[in-house]
């Protein structure tokens, strides 16, 4: 009987899925080796836009609604965001015989004790062991800023660091001590004959997007060009939008090239840092044996319709997250048009390890796809979820092919055709042709919410509440789109 494949799981924080395209300038000369073997999805995404309700998704393979963690898990009342009890995939690993190691940040749920959850040694942001090796790496005083960007927001609000240049290397910071624990896991894990999972989170390149100086001048600020949408007037799109962008008018384009060059310098550092973990697997003799996942909970604006961070705006820039498998089952140097969620690494990595597998209504196993990459015809659907962040609204993201469905229950809705509209500029809903396609994409909202019983969206008849465009009977036939 083969061995089971080993596997390494990479994951950073608000990594914007489009700097791995080909020709982005942000350089990650790891994580394209990596690509070179195995398969790239330029159309993966999260099932929700910020950590912990993303995080508890990839776990358990269940949108936000199912699994309870519907905001993050720090800032608001317990009842708000409790993980309800359901199978995690690293429970089905050890069941089946793995060491599991989790290392990094965690916020999936509040107790922020992974141990609870399959993984066996915990070296997580709040274990004793990361804080011991956080104090050999980096003693006991804070990095030194030596530039930064704020931003101030209304009278009341206390200006808020966006992004800057400090003088602390990675590998003496955060990342590096959830590396430098991962390694110590690896060493000990290679060395043995029992199939593994090392788990390693980052909490870069979140705001505020920090680097070392020589990673910042690997893209000089002034010559960053602007994105096509970073001065979006946002005319077309729900109010709110237009409020939050008012938070980051002040900033100058050299603040925006600045945070920018900041951003990427961090992620290059990422590439750096997880280019360890990879060499570690080659010197081993292990990269065959070894499933290598590189990915993200969200992204980030970065600018993007003159927004920053992430929470109000369903764009891309947000829901895009890099993703990158290799190693068994995989092919190589292959890009898949698929459009795969981060729940649905859930069933695929237990499929891949042969474990026993969670079966959930929204989540599924896109094995197949890594097999044959553009054999995805099947996998062109997406839905994802979204509740407001501790204001409070209701928003769903439904992807069909090139097109893009964003329901809102607060304000106007959104469509846009992603081949023709890369950047989202152009919000078609009210357009009478293409109302057909509203239609069409409603009803595919409609069946994930009755599979996943998203109790409060799929009862709606009350007059008062018939905010959508269309009806949940829309679902009951299957009339074309226009």
């Amino acid at each position: 009987m083969a061995r089971q494949p080993n596997l390494l799981f990479l994951m950073a924080d608000q990594m914007q899925g489009r700097v791995l395209d080909p020709g982005h300038p942000c350089r990650t000369p790891q994580f394209d080796r990596l690509a070179a073997r195995g398969v790239r999805f330029p159309r993966a995404y999260t099932p929700n836009p910020v950590c912990s309700p993303a995080r508890a998704s990839l776990m358990t393979g269940l949108l936000p609604h199912e699994h309870g963690v519907v905001q993050v898990t720090h800032c608001v009342a317990e009842g708000q965001a409790e993980l309800r009890e359901s199978p995690h995939w690293a429970e089905r690993l050890a069941a089946a015989g793995y060491r599991t190691g989790y290392f990094g940040k965690w916020h999936v749920e509040r107790s922020e004790c992974p141990s609870r959850f399959g993984w066996q040694v915990d070296g997580s942001l709040h274990s004793s062991r990361y804080g011991e090796r956080r104090r050999e790496l980096a003693g006991g005083s804070p990095p030194r800023f030596l530039e930064e960007v704020r931003v101030q927001g209304p009278e009341g609000w206390p200006p808020q660091r966006l992004g800057g240049v400090l003088d602390r290397p990675a590998e003496r910071r955060g990342m590096g001590v959830a590396v430098s624990l991962a390694e110590d896991f690896l060493s000990e894990a290679l060395a043995g004959a029992q199939p593994w999972c090392c788990f390693v989170s980052v909490t870069e390149p979140h705001d505020p997007y920090d680097t070392t100086a020589a990673y910042r001048d690997l893209y000089p600020p002034a010559a960053i060009s602007p994105a096509a949408n970073w001065d979006h007037d946002l005319a077309a799109a729900p109010g709110l939008y237009r409020k939050a962008a008012r938070v980051f008018a002040g900033l100058t384009l050299a603040e925006k090239q600045q945070l920018a060059a900041c951003y990427w310098g961090s992620i290059s550092e990422i590439d750096t840092q997880f280019g360890r973990l990879l060499a570690k697997l080659e010197e081993a003799g292990a990269t065959d044996e070894t499933i290598v996942v590189l990915t993200s909970d969200h992204g980030d604006f970065l600018g993007a319709h003159g927004l920053y961070q992430k929470n109000v705006g369903a764009f891309e820039e947000a829901y895009q997250v890099p993703l990158v498998v290799a190693g068994p089952g995989c092919a190589a140097g292959q890009v898949s048009w698929a459009r795969v969620g981060l729940h649905d690494l859930c069933p695929t990595l237990l499929h891949l390890c042969g474990a026993e597998p969670v079966t959930t209504p929204a989540a599924r196993s896109f094995a197949p796809v890594l097999a044959r990459p553009t054999d995805c015809a099947d996998y062109q659907q997406g839905y994802a979820e979204y509740f407001g962040t501790r204001h409070w609204w209701s928003q769903r993201v439904i992807w069909d092919g090139p097109w893009k469905l964003v329901w809102n229950g607060f304000d106007q809705d959104e469509l846009y055709h992603l081949h023709l509209d890369p950047y989202e500029l152009n919000n078609l809903i009210d357009v009478p042709d293409l109302q057909g396609r509203v239609r069409a994409l409603m009803a595919q909202a409609y069946r994930t919410i009755a599979a996943t019983d998203d109790h409060p969206l799929g009862r709606l008849s009350y007059a008062s509440l018939q905010l959508a465009p269309f009806g949940p009977g829309v679902a009951d036939d299957a009339s074309p789109a226009g």
